[in-house]
């Protein structure tokens, strides 16, 4: 994992100020030149005050612009400027402003999660997927690090990654549940932590703000996390598949900007 801070301003989260970090999982592989495309976009807005959160999951062929590229799938800004770009495009598409990036890569993912012990997915249908090998039965299931992994690269899905990416979601409160699990001391944020540092690498972040970001994810209560997928439909550019942004997304980003609170899909 990788954890970027992308603006100069301090990580200071108050009960008045919603919080708005970028949750990422990009697709290279190991040896890959470039760092690869956001596969997974996911805005988690956090309100300190209400103790509420929002997981706002953005497809990753959004059509968006890129600065300095022109439109492009949205996923494309990492590949073209790493985590800081991706954060200044899902920003300007969203009107939030991102200060903290978390990137994973597949193999990531599956580390964190075999580390943390595994974790129990509530699978939302029976999925018989060979090619991810995503291979569940509907309700909950407790999945290691490989299964974690099949389950979010599952594509073979009715909605397509509009279902993809809200299942993203659901593996990410899988996780905060599982933290969870031991109370929210100072005690077990730093276990917590110490787990995060043996799979990542930090970038302009500091262990303060590393600290303060630990301890208020875990005074979240994640029946108190809203897992929301942008609304949009497909289409097609240059012979390549994109999603545009539906009529209903601007007033959905609006509310989130304002608080971080939105409705439950």
């Amino acid at each position: 994992m990788h954890v970027v801070k992308v603006d100069e301003g301090r990580f200071l989260p108050t009960p008045d100020k919603p919080v708005f970090v970028l949750v990422m999982g990009h697709d290279a592989r190991p040896g890959q030149t470039g760092p690869g495309r956001g596969d997974a976009l996911h805005v988690v807005g956090i309100n300190p005050g209400a103790r509420a959160v929002t997981i706002l999951n953005i497809p990753r062929d959004t059509w968006a612009n890129i600065p300095g590229r022109g439109m492009d799938k949205i996923n494309a800004g990492h590949y073209y400027g790493g985590p800081a770009l991706q954060a200044r495009v899902v920003s300007a598409l969203v009107g939030v402003d991102i200060s903290i990036v978390l990137t994973t890569s597949f193999e990531g993912l599956a580390d964190m999660v075999d580390e943390l012990g595994g974790i129990n997915v509530d699978v939302p249908f029976p999925m018989n997927d060979r090619v991810s090998g995503a291979v569940f039965p509907a309700g909950t299931v407790r999945m290691d690090g490989g299964a974690a992994l099949a389950f979010a690269r599952n594509r073979n899905l009715a909605g397509g990654d509009f279902t993809r990416t809200h299942d993203h979601g659901i593996l990410m409160l899988a996780g905060l549940s599982k933290l969870r699990d031991s109370a929210p001391t100072a005690t077990n944020t730093l276990k917590w932590m110490s787990v995060l540092a043996r799979h990542t690498r930090f970038d302009g972040i500091g262990i303060g703000d590393l600290y303060r970001l630990g301890r208020l994810v875990l005074t979240i209560d994640p029946e108190e996390v809203r897992n929301v997928t942008m609304p949009g439909t497909t289409g097609s550019v240059g012979g390549q598949s994109v999603v545009f942004a539906g009529a209903s997304t601007p007033g959905l980003f609006a509310d989130f900007r304002d608080d971080a609170i939105l409705q439950r899909n």
